[in-house]
């Protein structure tokens, strides 16, 4: 097959030059006798393969399942059983892979047999990403990524590529590499940055299952994560082929940076630091800041805790307040907090009874505790209407949200007056009315 494309572009007469090779070596492999013995031994090494998976599979299905759900070795069990998939396009591989070398020694070619090798190779690559990656991150770099690169090199075009790309320089002002080194980043940077992931995801559960105080357990969480994610990212630099020891320079640039436009941020983050070793505020505690600022903490980053309030409001407070000011602790990971509650009775009372009413009253709530002290009723003061008591209680947990501790001793201090006959005064006004005549009315 002769065709002039003198006239067409360069490109086009490449893409022509590869299509005579492929018509070239289709025509020879029809009409060769070895070539037509290959194709005979590849449809022998699928049957072949076809019948032993039917036999293997069901057989290893049964020896890995696992019984016993509960047992140790039941996740391991269950990893390797995903597999189970690629048993036959892995036969017909090695299979084909005994018959070329067959093939080789009697005809001294084998050029069939192994393009069918690598296409069965391509089919266990597509029956990995099919059957077998689950994560939906995995999936699309076996999409885009593994199978592009298995059809390549089923065709035998992985090294033209490869070299193509190569020799594909780019540059961004002084900074020139090739395409290459950008699509192995690429590739290399998605899976180290996956598996640091997942890496830091089994530490973190691994961390938290154990005993200890919740602050250390949040600083050894971040102290893995920025060990996985920095060495990733070492790695991935020694992979793309960038020096390390240009990163000194630019770690100098960062560390003057931080001295001056960075103050704020590098103090807030030796402030969470420093949070997290002491333990003094920790996520779970309902904290009070000198500015105003109050929730629970729900989460503490390198930067800043996050605070909620009981309307449901996200607070951001830096670290660095919780060194520099004074901070009130409430929980304290569950410690009693004590409260009071004012209320008042008419001054026709005998007022030797109250506080034994109200304390009996207020101990009968089941929230209420009698460590580190019962309730006590206390005398405040004499006042306009009526005379001042108060009721102290400690309970386990806040005032708000969903407890309403004061809002039910209240209730109880109501009831328990009532019932004893005791009075709660209110307001009393007398207004008396001089000057009648100056003012027109009649005597």
């Amino acid at each position: 097959m002769n065709f002039d494309l003198t006239e067409y572009p360069p490109i086009v007469q490449q893409i022509a030059g590869y299509g005579v090779q492929g018509y070239d070596l289709a025509m020879g492999w029809l009409l060769s006798p070895a070539a037509w013995s290959q194709f005979a031994i590849l449809v022998g090494a699928y049957l072949f393969a076809v019948l032993i998976a039917r036999r293997l599979r069901p057989a290893l299905k049964t020896l890995i399942d696992p019984q016993d759900k509960q047992n140790m070795f039941t996740a391991p069990r269950l990893f390797m059983m995903q597999f189970l998939p690629l048993i036959l396009p892995l036969l017909a591989y090695a299979l084909t892979g005994i018959g070329e070398q067959v093939v080789r020694t009697i005809f001294d070619t084998g050029a069939v047999i192994a393009f069918g090798k690598r296409v069965f190779l391509f089919l266990a690559v597509r029956a990995f990403v099919r059957d077998i990656l689950k994560d939906p991150f995995l999936q699309l770099l076996g999409r885009f990524m593994m199978l592009p690169i298995a059809a390549l090199y089923t065709f035998g075009l992985l090294d033209v590529v490869t070299l193509q790309l190569s020799e594909t320089v780019v540059g961004v002002g002084n900074i020139r590499f090739s395409l290459i080194s950008v699509a192995r980043g690429l590739i290399a940077g998605s899976l180290l940055f996956w598996l640091g992931q997942w890496s830091n995801s089994q530490t973190s559960a691994l961390i938290e299952k154990q005993e200890m105080r919740p602050s250390i357990r949040q600083l050894l969480i971040k102290t893995v994560e920025f060990m996985i994610f920095g060495f990733a990212f070492l790695v991935l630099m020694n992979i793309m082929g960038i020096n390390l020891g240009a990163l000194a320079v630019l770690g100098g640039a960062i560390g003057v940076g931080l001295g001056f436009g960075l103050q704020k941020i590098a103090s807030n983050f030796i402030s969470g630091v420093i949070l997290l070793v002491e333990g003094q505020a920790t996520v779970g505690d309902y904290v009070e800041l000198d500015g105003g600022e109050s929730g629970k903490i729900v989460k503490m980053t390198a930067r800043a805790a996050i605070l909620e309030t009981f309307d449901g409001r996200w607070i951001v407070v830096p670290n660095e307040d919780f060194i520099t000011t004074r901070v009130v602790n409430f929980s304290d990971q569950g410690s009693a907090n004590r409260y009071e509650a004012p209320f008042s009775v008419s001054y026709d009372t005998d007022i030797n009874l109250v506080p034994a009413i109200i304390e009996a009253a207020v101990s009968t709530h089941p929230e209420v505790l009698d460590l580190p002290y019962p309730p006590d009723c206390e005398l405040r003061g004499f006042g306009d209407s009526g005379i001042d008591f108060a009721v102290e209680f400690w309970v386990n947990g806040l005032d708000d949200g969903p407890n309403k501790y004061t809002s039910d001793v209240l209730f109880l201090i109501w009831n328990a007056l009532k019932d004893n006959g005791i009075e709660i005064p209110y307001p009393h006004r007398t207004i008396e009315i001089k000057g009648n005549k100056q003012m027109g009315l009649p005597e």
